[in-house]
């Protein structure tokens, strides 16, 4: 299980980097065809764009899925809030709040509050709000949006339940956030109601087993 996960968050990361990757190869091919100025300008501007959304998407995968942030028990919230603000710049049609006062965020809460921000991110299919907060290691991600759309697969899994074949990229974080949780003993809750979006995640149980 562990190998096929491993697969499914590499090619999350590889779906999500093709696009600006890909914009990067095309300016360069027009720029060396290219000889008027303005239109050189222009596959600049392209080139900068594509640059800037490579770096964004791979600063934050590296803190949501990978070991950035140092090997310590927290991460500074401000590195957080980048990760976060950079992946939602792609997004041009949907506005961020961060509801964080703690200078320093549990490991295991950031990668479960941007793991969910990102589920929370794909399911403003036509733009709106995303909120993301924490408040006495308790993870709460808000989505306000025209139209909510969020894969059923997905759900099962936050839910606890299995989905067998159905596994896919789109699903590896919500199993991440699932992982993550039953770890740290706390428990994933989510509602929708009138094009809003809510998951919550109890703070970490620390009390001593019986």
């Amino acid at each position: 299980m562990s190998i096929e996960f491993a697969s499914l968050l590499c090619s999350r990361l590889c779906h999500d980097l093709l696009s600006p990757v890909g914009a990067l190869n095309n300016g360069l091919e027009l720029l060396q065809d290219e000889n008027d100025p303005e239109m050189r300008a222009q596959c600049m501007s392209l080139l900068a764009d594509s640059a800037r959304a490579s770096a964004d998407k791979l600063k934050f995968f590296r803190l949501a899925f990978g070991a950035a942030g140092g090997y310590g028990d927290t991460i500074d919230a401000s590195e957080a809030k980048t990760a976060l603000e950079g992946i939602v710049r792609g997004n041009a049609r949907v506005a961020f709040g961060w509801l964080v006062d703690q200078p320093e965020l549990p490991r295991g809460a950031t990668r479960i509050l941007l793991n969910l921000a990102l589920i929370a991110l794909d399911a403003l299919v036509r733009g709106g709000r995303l909120d993301v907060g924490v408040e006495a290691d308790e993870v709460v991600v808000r989505a306000e949006g025209p139209r909510l759309v969020i894969d059923a697969e997905i759900r099962q899994l936050l839910e606890g339940r299995d989905v067998g074949d159905a596994m896919s990229s789109r699903t590896a974080g919500a199993l991440l956030i699932r992982q993550l949780a039953a770890g740290e003993k706390r428990q994933v809750r989510f509602s929708e109601l009138d094009g809003v979006l809510l998951f919550g995640v109890t703070a970490r149980n620390t009390a001593p087993a019986a």
